[in-house]
């Protein structure tokens, strides 16, 4: 039995020390939607959908659950008025890059969200850090990382790396709720493909000579 006792949505709960509450719910089968965590990864915190409301000894502040530790005595909701109102608009933000993604118009139904809110901007990536993650984490190549900040940050391959591993992993597609991931490696085999055929020429032409 953990150590830690609180309530969520009016079920007293346990847990160990260093769990988040998100952990914590699913270990009692409490549902809190999350597009960027993953048991097998470190918290990131990064889609912000998991986003509850805790009552502290009085006072009421919204965290995302996936990095919020547990704590003894602090009474969490997982839905209410306000927690509905800021995960609709995150979704709405997510869409404006991923309008069809499977997961998000789900979740867009349950929440009531308006796809076509805010301008749209289809990167079709929506910076869950899943397949970055688990390529350090999990498979230990760093194929894949962030490049650039804020609105144009982005993911990208690293072609001495992908080229040498990733057709032969491909382990981190399925967590990919866009499904944008398949498409970013097929371009960058297409590139990496074309630049070591330019180079392959360039040796030919050198040894013919």
């Amino acid at each position: 039995m953990g150590d830690i006792q609180f309530e969520i949505d009016g079920q007293t709960v346990t847990a160990d020390p260093g769990m988040t509450v998100l952990e914590v719910a699913q270990k009692h089968g409490i549902y809190i939607p999350s597009l960027c965590h993953h048991e097998k990864l470190e918290p990131f915190g990064g889609c912000r959908l998991c986003i509850v409301e805790v009552q502290d000894r009085g006072r009421t502040k919204y965290v995302v659950s996936c990095v919020f530790p547990a704590a003894g005595g602090i009474n969490v909701r997982t839905r209410s008025e306000k927690v509905d109102r800021l995960r609709k608009t995150i979704l709405e933000l997510l869409m404006a890059h991923a309008p069809d993604a499977p997961q998000l118009v789900e979740l867009a139904k349950v929440y009531g969200a308006d796809p076509n809110r805010y301008e749209s901007d289809p990167s079709f990536c929506i910076h869950c850090g899943l397949c970055v993650r688990y390529c350090a984490e999990v498979a230990q190549k760093n194929a894949i990382g962030f490049v650039d900040r804020g609105i144009n940050k982005e993911i990208s391959f690293v072609p001495e790396i992908a080229a040498k591993y990733c057709n032969d992993c491909k382990e981190c597609f399925p967590f990919c709720p866009t499904s944008y991931l398949q498409a970013a490696f097929v371009l960058a085999q297409s590139l990496s493909f074309s630049e070591q055929g330019v180079k392959n020429t360039e040796h030919v032409k050198v040894e013919d000579r």
